[in-house]
């Protein structure tokens, strides 16, 4: 029940409703039950693996070399027109940095894992402070425009918790044209299945939430 006024009208005694033991205990349950969903969800919702059947398998260029493998089974075992690698600059003092972007560096690396070159085409993307994932889409999509190239679909190569939000930027690059498909291959530092036991999948997930919170909701192109 709410008092009157007090202390030169400042202050007011009001009603405070809290939970009983009954209800605190019921909340805590509550509680309980949502962390482990989101614990149990988050990895998968984040690591996507949806192909689109494009004409085209674009391979993100950062990735590590185990990934690339996947993506060459990937290539071979699909009827793909060809396999595009995208990419920044590598920053200067990593090992590879002559290669000058990732590009042309997993380009690379997939000709030495025995990648015909001429099923390769390298699209490297300029150097940017952030937003590197929806550049490379761009110039993929300044490419296929170069090459008069009109495909309704292609299907991203991506890595672990990151494929959500590349695909996610890719689309925003490419336009409602061309569906975007995405394949999520694990990253081999932790265990999927219990990612919050160890700091590097507690890092990745934690940085990938947050990443894509930020794209979906406030990035703007």
């Amino acid at each position: 029940m709410d008092g009157k006024p007090f202390a030169f009208g400042l202050l007011r005694r009001r009603e405070l409703v809290v939970p009983s033991w009954r209800g605190a205990l019921a909340l805590l349950l509550l509680c309980a039950v949502l962390i482990r969903i989101f614990l149990v969800s988050v990895h998968p919702f984040l690591a996507v693996t949806e192909p689109a059947g494009g004409e085209a398998l674009v391979v993100e260029g950062w990735i590590p070399d185990y990934a690339l493998r996947e993506a060459l089974i990937t290539f071979r075992s699909h009827p793909y027109k060809v396999l595009i690698t995208t990419g920044g600059p590598v920053p200067q003092g990593m090992a590879f940095s002559y290669h000058g972007n990732f590009a042309r560096l997993s380009a690379s690396m997939l000709e030495q894992m025995g990648l015909p070159a001429d099923s390769i085409a390298e699209i490297p993307s300029p150097e940017v402070v952030k937003d590197r994932t929806y550049i490379e889409g761009v110039a993929l999509k300044q490419w296929l425009h170069s090459r008069g190239t009109t495909w309704s679909a292609i299907d991203l190569f991506s890595f672990s918790t990151h494929a959500r939000r590349s695909r996610l930027l890719y689309a925003m690059a490419l336009g409602r044209e061309i569906r975007v498909g995405i394949y999520a291959p694990l990253d081999l530092q932790y265990d999927a299945a219990h990612w919050w036991r160890s700091s590097a999948g507690v890092r990745r997930v934690t940085d990938e939430v947050i990443a894509y919170l930020y794209a979906r909701l406030l990035f703007r192109y």
